[in-house]
Formats: structure tokens, sequence, C-alpha cells
């Protein structure tokens, strides 16, 4: 998703909220045996600051689906995770993102909340309960 700056700043929208869904990155799965069944679903707020850097709230969800990591029965769970970014325009700046100054995309902050929102196990039910007690 793109989030066109330069128009908002324009426009007097400096913070505002979006909405998108976007199919789970290729090759970012953590767990073996296990797979996001359907898109990401993301909701997020946006905030251009008076240096144009943009700071990002993303609110993530998916189903995961796999093995169970203890007996191998099948096994899901929907996973939610909320992950902050800075996007700047500072190409040398490692801690945050870069954008061009114009255009955001966002996608490599959703690649990033992907794959740290992944569980280290994924477990069915009944080795969840057991678990549990």
């Amino acid at each position: 998703m793109i989030i066109e700056v330069k128009k908002l700043i324009a426009l007097k929208k400096y913070v505002g909220s979006f909405s998108t869904q976007c199919p789970p990155p290729k090759d970012k799965l953590v767990l073996p045996l296990a797979e996001a069944a359907g898109d990401i679903s993301v909701e997020g707020e946006y905030e251009i600051y008076e240096d144009d850097s943009v700071g990002i709230t993303l609110n993530i969800s998916y189903k995961l689906r796999g093995q169970c990591s203890y007996c191998l029965e099948e096994a899901e769970k929907i996973v939610e995770y909320s992950y902050e970014a800075l996007f700047v325009t500072q190409r040398d700046d490692p801690d945050n993102y870069y954008y061009d100054g114009v255009r955001l995309d966002i996608a490599p902050a959703v690649e990033d909340a992907f794959v740290f929102s992944q569980p280290e196990v994924l477990l069915c039910k009944n080795c969840a309960q057991s678990q549990g007690s």
C-alpha cells in the first residue's frame, strides 16, 4: 500500500488511518510445515511530522495453519500483532525505513511485522490445552 505523503501534506492531513489486505511475504515463514492461510489484514495509522518523517502504527492479523509442533496434527491460530515504524527521507539511517519524501510504501514494515509476529510453536487444540494446565 502506498501513502501519498506530499499530497497529504498539501491537503493538511497530517494524521490519518488506513486499512488494506496483502498477500503474506514469500519465504518468510519461521515455522516449518506451516503457511499463512489467506491474506494479511493490515490496519494502521500514520502521522506526518514537521521534518517529513512519517510514524506508522500497524496492526496485522492473519491465520497461520500447519502441523502441530508437538504431535503433528493439523493446527491453526489467528495471529495478531502491533508494530511501530518510522519512515525517514535520509538513506543513511540504519534504524528506520527509507522513503523518497513523496510516496511511502508500507510493504517493508508489513513484511517485518509478519516475521516478528510468528509464534515459536504452533499447537493444535489438544496440545494447547495440555500446555495451559
